[in-house]
């Protein structure tokens, strides 16, 4: 069976179109939900199918004017708040984020290890101590000077 191809349905669009062996069917849904699958003449057959073609035309452009109806200033306002990535933002975030990965691995293991726990774990400094078994101020300073050498790894590569 060829079947057409596939094509945005609505309530004024409820049938398919579909042939096999040179005969010609359109089918819909009758009003109990059973599908119905009519034979029908190639004329009947091309006019349906012109038919769907110029209401899909007409709803693509329709959308297009709904689009414009809602820009409001609500709208605008939300746009310009959430601003959409640029192809050079999503780069250079990706850009940036190997930069930093590199510039952890230079740092020593403890470092390494509280740092993360602390930026991407979201542990406070009394938690990771709790879990290394220390006080909270050697955590600390291994996360201050852990981010001062972060610094000075962009710092030397011309990023500050």
């Amino acid at each position: 069976m060829d079947k057409r191809p596939k094509r945005r349905k609505d309530k004024y669009n409820p049938y398919t179109l579909s042939t096999d062996n040179q005969k010609y069917y359109v089918s819909f849904k009758d009003i109990n939900g059973n599908i119905q699958k009519t034979e029908v003449d190639k004329s009947v057959f091309d006019a349906f199918d012109s038919f769907e073609l110029d209401d899909i035309s007409i709803m693509n452009e329709a959308e297009r004017h709904y689009e414009y109806l809602e820009l409001t200033e609500e709208t605008l306002n939300r746009r310009t708040v959430h601003k959409t990535k640029t192809v050079e933002d999503i780069i250079l975030t990706v850009f940036e984020n190997e930069m930093l990965s590199k510039a952890i691995c230079e740092l020593t293991e403890t470092q390494r290890k509280r740092l993360l726990l602390y930026y991407y774990d979201r542990l406070t400094y009394e938690q990771i101590a709790k879990i290394e078994g220390c006080t909270k101020m050697p955590i600390l300073r291994s996360i201050k000077k852990a981010e001062e050498k972060i610094k000075e790894y962009f710092k030397n590569r011309g990023y500050f």
